[in-house]
């Protein structure tokens, strides 16, 4: 039984062995109940570490007592403070006893200064042993504490692949690891940013040179880019575990338990990778918080590690939830727009993604490229909307000094923002160019990816003869359609603080929040500008409310972060109907009048006569407005309109 917070503490320490052929001198005096202090004549130093020491001696000691300790090392002369938290017997000897000491904290600096110097003068096998033992300790295999202890231990290796080979280190290690877990395989990856594949560091069991994928697949590619450590039973889990490396290998998988390991700038450049506990369907809870201590060492190992290089793609060298494309929320809406990636992402049919402007098409678009088998070749946007005809087609069939961007992205994918905006006669060429597959004048066939995007309705434009018939049924394929965020406002809390994280960081801030009161208004708020607004307004609160931590107002005298008075205007290019050809003006402008009069309504939280006033007219000018509005409804639809009936 642990009598003491202390002595546990001392207990879960990671501690390095001191040996008599170091040449340490160890002094320690005891303090009596007189308060004076006695020297122990044979006291020798047997362990140290950041917090405490261990010594042993024939001289009977209290817990409790406080001693005070001085230790010479070759030019290093250290006198330190503390007192007995532990005692333990030695080989069983009826005399010798082992004290544990914890050092007062302000000591705790100068041990430090000496631990780093005496590892420092280890032979390189023994530094190996140093560590492998502390880490794989079978008496800490259920710590749970002493985590950050350890990880400060390592710091002191600051250079540990210079002790000897780092590969007959890690191949010890491995050992060591399949043996305290009790499991048949280990293999440490690392990225490789030329081939963009995982390869195998170190591998116990099988040729480590056999053992290279892409980064995205298999247990240990879901570990690499999501940073987040797996322990999977393969035939529980056969949707999550692919066999092609089985089949290579001829080894069976049954359990694997995996890991990310970290560089000093805490980004994921690998993992470790446990297969087979013996005797059992999985590891186990214990195992993976002995997994968690020895990512620690491949951390330190490989802690200048860098994988970076102008051929990689891999979004995924940074720290977990901050990747630059990201689909952030949690709503219905969002969740299904997930499950469409999944199944979009390695087509090669043209995509066309619609909604309003700012709901993030071209963020969806290259999400389907990253996830996709072309994830690792060549992207380009081609924005269709503010360019002179001439310049765009230079850009898409090319001319004398430049490819078209069709050839130039062979392999990859192409996104053609806001097709609409492109000149008829330049899409019926493009519609010929992509049926055939081949630039006109070159032998060259493409091999490329076209997606689509548009905030209009396409299929509206097309049928009064706007939109080029040809091309528009290539281009809806497959079709994406993203709800405007008004319609998924449950997304609303996890974007500002998304792009509130990073704000903050990109000003060099502390992490700012908005209070309950201004984020209720925000979430409430109908965002016409929809993801795009949201974004610009969370950076105009940062930077109004620079030394706020909690940021409470939305308005910064004249300027607004967002004009609340306006959520009733919900898109007007969106209000459904003002952009339907086949209506009268008349029945358009009475369409579009009676959705702004609704949203006023509800802007007043149901109550007319406010809304009338708001809006200048009188009660009875409103309720004429919606019946007139609810008729035009009815002859299209040849249904009653319900929702304007309960408004007037």
């Amino acid at each position: 039984m642990f009598t003491s917070f202390s002595e546990f503490k001392f207990f879960q320490s990671f501690r390095i062995p001191v040996e008599s052929r170091d040449d340490v001198r160890f002094m320690v005096e005891y303090e009596d109940d007189l308060n004076k202090f006695h020297y122990i004549d044979d006291a020798r130093l047997e362990d140290a570490s950041v917090t405490g020491l261990g010594f042993s001696t024939e001289q009977k000691i209290s817990v409790n007592t406080n001693i005070r300790v001085s230790i010479h090392f070759k030019r290093l002369r250290i006198d330190l403070e503390g007192h007995v938290v532990r005692s333990f017997g030695v080989d069983g000897s009826e005399e010798k006893m082992l004290y544990g000491i914890e050092l007062d904290e302000d000591d705790q600096k100068n041990m430090k200064r000496f631990i780093e110097q005496y590892v420092y003068s280890f032979s390189p096998d023994r530094a190996r042993d140093c560590i492998a033992n502390m880490a794989l300790s079978e008496r800490y295999k259920q710590a749970t504490e002493g985590f950050e202890v350890f990880s400060l231990m390592l710091s002191l290796f600051k250079d540990i692949t210079a002790f000897g080979s780092q590969e007959k280190f890690l191949n010890s290690m491995l050992e060591e690891i399949t043996r305290i877990l009790n499991a048949q395989r280990a293999t440490i990856f690392l990225i490789n940013p030329q081939t963009n594949e995982l390869e195998a560091a170190a591998a116990l069991g099988i040729e480590k040179d056999k053992l290279k994928f892409d980064y995205r697949k298999g247990i240990a590619g879901s570990v690499f880019t999501t940073g987040v450590s797996l322990n999977i039973d393969t035939q529980a889990d056969k949707v999550r575990f692919s066999e092609k490396i089985d089949t290579e290998t001829g080894f069976e998988t049954k359990s694997i338990l995996c890991h990310p390991i970290t560089n000093r700038e805490d980004k994921v450049i690998g993992v470790i990778e446990i297969l087979n506990k013996r005797n059992e369907d999985r590891f186990t809870v214990e195992d993976e918080k002995t997994m968690k201590v020895l990512s620690l060492i491949f951390s330190s190992v490989f802690h200048n590690y860098n994988p970076i290089s102008e051929k990689s793609l891999i979004r995924r060298f940074s720290t977990p939830y901050d990747r630059e494309h990201a689909y952030i929320g949690r709503s219905q809406s969002t969740n299904e727009i997930r499950k469409a990636i999944v199944k979009l992402k390695d087509i090669d049919s043209p995509l066309f993604i619609e909604g309003e402007p700012g709901v993030g098409k071209k963020l969806i678009a290259r999400i389907v490229h990253n996830e996709g088998r072309r994830g690792l070749n060549p992207y380009e946007v081609v924005h269709c909307k503010g360019m002179t005809e001439e310049d765009l087609h230079a850009i898409i069939f090319g001319n004398e000094d430049s490819k078209s961007v069709l050839e130039s992205t062979q392999g990859g994918s192409v996104c053609f923002d806001e097709i609409t905006f492109m000149p008829l006669s330049m899409q019926h060429k493009l519609a010929t160019v992509l049926k055939h597959m081949r630039i006109p004048g070159s032998e060259l066939a493409l091999d490329v990816r076209v997606i689509f995007t548009s905030s209009e309705d396409l299929e509206k434009i097309t049928s009064v003869g706007d939109f080029n018939s040809e091309l528009f049924s290539y281009i809806t394929a497959s079709v994406c359609k993203i709800e405007p965020l008004r319609k998924r406002n449950q997304d609303i809390g996890d974007l500002l603080s998304h792009f509130l994280r990073k704000e903050c960081r990109k000003q060099g801030l502390l992490l700012k929040e908005f209070s309950a009161e201004t984020k209720e208004q925000l979430v409430n708020y109908d965002w016409p500008g929809n993801v795009n607004e949201l974004q610009k307004a969370v950076e105009k609160a940062v930077l109004y409310n620079p030394k706020a931590h909690v940021i409470t107002k939305l308005t910064n005298g004249a300027t607004p972060i967002v004009d609340i008075t306006q959520a009733s205007i919900q898109g007007l290019d969106n209000i459904p109907h003002a952009r339907d050809y086949s209506l009268s003006l008349k029945e358009r402008v009475i369409l579009v009048e009676r959705e702004m009069i609704l949203a006023e309504i509800r802007r007043s939280k149901g109550n007319k006569s406010r809304a009338a006033k708001e809006m200048g007219i009188s009660r009875e000018a409103l309720r004429k407005k919606l019946l007139i509005s609810d008729k035009v409804l009815t002859d299209l639809s040849g249904e009653p309109q319900e929702e304007a009936k309960k408004a007037a």
